[in-house]
């Protein structure tokens, strides 16, 4: 392969602060981490020359060694006897070309390891003393779908995130769109760096009969037409089971009902609930007998 143009590696000009290149190599490291692109040896050689530019350009006295030499590093202390010899510009003081006779063509070949061989000859060993620059893992999300039942009680569930098999606890009373953070669960660090986290979401299913609004629960209850007028019990379809309440006579249609502590669980605080609102929904008989039909007559005349 070519020399490594190592300001071209990262995108960045010569001129870049140290804090440019920093951020340069972070952004594309993420994008070609072999984590992120398993099986992609493009990605994997992209990654290795990322990793030996930070090498060097984050690295302020190899850089100016870089800086200085460039590709035409095999020379460096040829340039130098001849920059002491000539008076240190391109040309003497006799006007003579300080590099005449020098082959600055470098065809330098990359071996399949973590460094060049150019950076190995420039700099020294690839795994002697140099700096190895450590990699925070790359972080990971997933989706969890959740039913209003499901996110109700405390369970276990298992999903898969980029190829592993992940089982977590799901607390009672998380929330739609909630976010959890299961820390060092990411893809591994590289050279000692902490491996990175996995990230989840919590979606939460519409439900038909139930609507959620925090930890208190929405609904409609039916109530008979003769137990709204008259008074005395019913039973109501609460969402942690039936309970019984008192009706009072004369109860109107759409009157909401509040059943204190009948809610969904709070998310974390084990025995707390909201509340349970219900609506009462008057429904009209749609088949009488002609004697139940006959008092609702007499009824009627008495009224008006």
């Amino acid at each position: 392969m070519a020399f490594l143009d190592y300001y071209k590696v990262l995108g960045v000009d010569k001129s870049a602060s140290d804090s440019d290149i920093k951020k340069a190599y972070r952004k594309l490291a993420r994008k070609y981490h072999p984590d992120v692109n398993p099986g992609d040896e493009e990605a994997k050689k992209k990654f290795q020359e990322l990793n030996e530019a930070n090498e060097v350009l984050g690295d302020a006295e190899k850089r100016k060694k870089y800086d200085q030499y460039g590709e035409n590093w095999k020379h460096g202390e040829e340039y130098e006897r001849a920059q002491q010899q000539y008076g240190g510009g391109p040309r003497g003081s006799a006007g003579q070309n300080p590099f005449e006779g020098f082959d600055f063509n470098y065809n330098g070949n990359y071996d399949s390891g973590e460094y060049s061989d150019f950076f190995e000859q420039l700099f020294g060993s690839k795994r002697g003393g140099g700096r190895q620059t450590s990699f925070r893992g790359h972080d990971y999300t997933s989706d969890v779908q959740l039913t209003l039942q499901e996110a109700s009680t405390t369970h276990q569930r298992t999903f898969t995130v980029n190829g592993r098999t992940i089982r977590i606890t799901v607390p009672a009373g998380v929330e739609d769109g909630q976010k959890i953070k299961l820390t060092g669960q990411g893809g591994k660090g590289q050279n000692g760096g902490p491996n990175g986290d996995i990230y989840i979401t919590f979606h939460i299913q519409p439900d038909p009969v139930y609507v959620r609004k925090g930890n208190d629960i929405y609904s409609k209850a039916d109530l008979d037409v003769f137990t709204a007028i008259l008074g005395g019990e019913a039973t109501i379809q609460t969402y942690q089971g039936p309970v019984k309440i008192k009706v009072k006579p004369y109860t109107q249609n759409g009157l909401k009902v509040r059943l204190k502590g009948k809610g969904f669980p709070v998310y974390k605080k084990e025995g707390s609930f909201g509340d349970y609102y219900a609506e009462i929904n008057i429904k009209v008989p749609t088949s009488l007998s002609e004697e139940q039909l006959e008092l609702l007559r007499k009824v009627s005349t008495i009224n008006s």
